[in-house]
């Protein structure tokens, strides 16, 4: 079955790029805009060469990985604090939704009065963006523990912390690294996004010097080499919650499967 999926997604690959390759030289549309697949995988090599391609991606690797860390345990850390002290959650909930539909982007002016063009700007986008996807999941899963293990576990004599650990963590834990997968995604459009928008150095700083200096071979495969890196954080993010949840129910449904 993985197999046949496989397969067909490998052969959906290749007609898309048989389509992208066709549609420039058929004059459909002005190959200026829209090179062939080949110029693009010309200019991608060109760009595997060049040291500076390489350092961009470093730029952007770590504005993702530190901004995601970050994220992931102020909202692990506030979402079980915010969960289990008495009256918390409903003193804070009028706030986390003022501030959760603020589209990361309209903070991007005070990113750049705060700190310019440096990491420090990109770690503010990302953290902000990826946070609310881990402290939501958070909350979602301790309102799902069973009232029943809660109380059973408080007749046992088991304190705060102890229920944290053997009650509410593992309910939560499915939601928790939903949220983190979640979080890794946004994290990387956003550290994207800021350099692109920012000029701070990283792969959206090189696509923002392509479009302007009319490279539009070398942009677009820029723009393909961000979406690989999306694909495999996407892949990666599925493979460690496989192994974080393979006690689950879900998960062995879906290695049954």
């Amino acid at each position: 079955m993985k197999g046949a999926d496989a397969a067909l997604g490998a052969a959906g690959l290749a007609a898309f790029l048989v389509l992208c390759e066709a549609v420039p030289r058929l004059g459909l549309v002005d190959d200026d805009y829209f090179p062939p697949a080949g110029r693009v995988a010309d200019a991608l090599g060109r760009e595997l060469a060049d040291p500076a391609f390489w350092s961009a991606l470093g730029d952007t690797l770590t504005g993702w990985a530190l901004g995601l860390a970050i994220a992931v345990g102020a909202g692990v850390v506030l979402g079980v604090v915010i969960s289990v002290v008495p009256y918390l959650r409903q003193v804070t909930a009028s706030t986390i939704e003022f501030l959760r539909p603020i589209p990361s982007v309209a903070l991007i002016p005070l990113a750049v009065l705060l700190y310019g063009t440096e990491l420090r700007s990109v770690l503010l986008l990302v953290v902000y963006a990826a946070f609310w996807q881990v402290l939501v999941q958070v909350l979602y899963g301790v309102r799902d523990v069973d009232p029943v293990a809660e109380e059973t576990a408080r007749s046992y004599g088991l304190g705060p912390w102890a229920r944290v650990r053997h009650v509410l963590w593992p309910t939560a834990l499915p939601y928790v690294m939903t949220g983190v997968r979640l979080a890794a995604a946004v994290a990387l459009i956003l550290a994207v996004t800021a350099e692109l928008v920012i000029g701070a150095p990283g792969l959206g700083a090189r696509i923002a010097v392509a479009q302007t200096s009319q490279a539009v071979p070398e942009m677009y495969a820029l723009i393909v080499v961000t979406g690989v890196l999306g694909l495999l954080i996407n892949v990666g993010a599925r493979s460690v919650e496989r192994r974080a949840l393979a006690w689950h129910q879900s998960v062995r449904g879906e290695v049954a499967l």
